[in-house]
């Protein structure tokens, strides 16, 4: 069968043009040559052969017959895995559309989850108006998946809330003569603006109707006012209270959390204040805390409030800079002049 083949490939030589002939002589040779190279063992082709091995499938298709060392399918898949190479190199290495920057994916991300009601148009509103110009199916496809159903967190739900809420309270402070003063406070929970602040020897529900008249004027007074359940507020404050469209909010018995910021500012005005000094009478602890008062809402930092005043402390950059004392030098205000 050998010498067969062997005559039927001389005889087939006379129909061949002189070029396939030399072309599937040169791929014999070089097959020859590899396995030459690494005799005893089984050539392995280098990058090169391979290279002209298929360059020269690539000119005539016919050398398929004259391979040995490989398989004809292997040459094939040699020349499509270059064909891909070629193409990837000289398309630049970047098919399909440019990539969006990961500022704006991480912009696209974060909008779509700090705002749970807002979709796609929405957001792609947004960013126009941002000078982000990106399509609307792009923000579709960057926006957080999985997101909680379109609701409020629990922090907007009280801030939301928070411009018509009031609270009041009592703390006690001992005198030199050992004589024990009430302070009433009422903050407003919006910008923890610190509203009145009064002293009195004898609290009553009376005096107490009066205190909430002079902090709130007929069309400032909250839609709500929260109070611990002393027996101080009396039937006077609460109609007080009702006639000026204010409704009465008492915490739950032992229950000082439930008035939270006001305990807390209690608790700022002994430690930055009262635990500093001694109270000689009721006119100096109401001048005490009248200047404690002006120091918390238009000096004092809050963090709660992005490290600024109740009072929307202005920012000062040019001018020198000069400290005005506060409560005796207890504090000190920085401003520029």
């Amino acid at each position: 069968m050998a010498i067969m083949r062997a005559l039927w490939w001389i005889l087939g030589l006379r129909f061949k043009s002189r070029a396939r002939i030399e072309a599937e002589n040169l791929a014999l040779r070089h097959q020859l040559n590899v396995a030459c190279r690494s005799a005893p063992r089984r050539g392995r082709p280098r990058i090169s052969d391979r290279l002209l091995l298929v360059w020269l499938y690539r000119l005539w298709p016919s050398v398929l017959n004259s391979m040995v060392i490989v398989r004809p399918d292997t040459l094939v898949r040699w020349h499509r895995r270059g064909f891909k190479a070629f193409w990837r190199w000289k398309s630049g290495g970047c098919p399909g559309r440019p990539r969006i920057p990961k500022e704006i994916r991480e912009l696209v991300r974060e909008v779509s989850l700090a705002n749970p009601l807002w979709g796609a148009p929405r957001i792609h509103g947004e960013l126009l108006k941002l000078g982000i110009d990106v399509a609307q199916t792009t923000v579709a496809k960057y926006m957080a998946r999985g997101r909680q159903p379109p609701s409020q967190s629990w922090k907007t739900f009280l801030q939301n809330h928070a411009e018509g809420i009031a609270a009041v309270d009592f703390f006690v402070v001992p005198t030199v003569t050992c004589k024990l003063l009430f302070g009433l406070l009422i903050v407003c929970h919006k910008r923890r603006l610190l509203a009145h602040v009064a002293v009195t020897a004898n609290p009553t529900a009376d005096w107490i109707a009066r205190q909430i008249s002079e902090a709130f004027p007929w069309d400032m007074a909250p839609k709500y006012l929260i109070r611990d359940r002393d027996g101080a507020y009396g039937e006077v404050f609460k109609r007080r209270v009702k006639a000026m469209g204010i409704r009465d909010r008492p915490t739950a018995p032992r229950s000082p959390w439930q008035n939270a910021y006001v305990e807390r500012l209690i608790g700022s005005i002994r430690r930055e204040c009262l635990d500093h000094l001694i109270v000689f009478g009721e006119a100096h602890l109401r001048r005490v805390l009248c200047a404690y008062a002006d120091y918390y809402n238009r000096t004092r930092t809050h963090l709660s409030l992005s490290k600024d005043t109740p009072s929307a402390r202005p920012i000062l950059r040019e001018g020198r800079i000069r400290s005005i004392p506060y409560l005796g030098g207890l504090h000190h205000s920085y401003v520029r002049i």
